[in-house]
């Protein structure tokens, strides 16, 4: 591959990764918030709302500690914080009553309305000045690129 082209990418995702542990896009949205969330409880029901609309997967403890690349300890004391906060709660699985799902309370599914709606703002300021078909283009991208970062982890 073009070593140019390796080099851009690499400084891009330096840069985006500076900016997200920085948190700088969550802060709004914590800060928003008519009930207080933190930055973990905001993490965890982001992964819950995103379990629940895949559908085909209980959303677990596990499914959360996957999809935050965290350990499963970690991710059964930071979904403590999310039901004991009132944003998530524990249900019996449909298909084995003896395994605990996550679902957002109606507090959750008002973080997360909140935090989609804080979140797409800033997108469509930073895009503002982009053509239309640019902006369609580097959706149609971060999505295959994100997707093939997905499929890399798997293999």
């Amino acid at each position: 591959m073009n070593e140019a082209v390796l080099n851009a990418v690499e400084l891009a995702m330096i840069r985006i990764r500076r900016r997200q542990s920085r948190r700088s896009l969550a802060r709004p949205v914590v800060e928003g918030m008519a009930e207080p969330l933190d930055l973990n409880t905001l993490a965890v029901i982001d992964v819950v709302d995103e379990g629940s609309s895949e559908g085909d997967r209980d959303v677990t403890v596990g499914f959360v500690a996957d999809r935050l690349a965290i350990d499963p300890s970690r991710a059964s004391r930071i979904v403590a914080d999310a039901v004991r906060s009132g944003f998530v709660r524990r249900i019996a699985s449909q298909e084995d009553g003896r395994r605990s799902c996550l679902e957002l309370t109606g507090s959750g599914r008002a973080a997360v309305a909140a935090a989609h709606r804080t979140r797409q703002d800033f997108y469509s300021r930073v895009l503002e000045d982009w053509d239309p078909d640019e902006q369609q283009e580097f959706a149609r991208l971060l999505t295959k690129f994100v997707l093939s970062l997905d499929d890399t982890d798997r293999g």
